[in-house]
């Protein structure tokens, strides 16, 4: 799977997000900056999920297996 990251030209330097994954968004000075800090902001959007899941089926009888998609 590979996801879509948008980078926005502004008067401060760059807005980046990942069109697929809301919540995952930076800015930066720079667009190497951004870039970096993108990677961060998808790490840490999707260990947060996981945390809220894990919390939400906490003593639930759950079936977990990998799963993967073309994108």
């Amino acid at each position: 799977m590979n996801l879509t990251a948008v980078y926005l030209k502004v008067p401060e330097g760059y807005l980046g997000f990942v069109e697929e994954l809301p919540g995952a968004n930076t800015q930066g000075e720079t667009l190497e900056e951004v870039r970096a800090s993108l990677r961060e902001a998808v790490q840490l959007v999707l260990e947060s999920n996981r945390l809220l899941t894990e919390e939400s089926i906490q003593n639930q009888d759950v079936i977990r297996e990998s799963f993967s998609i073309a994108a």
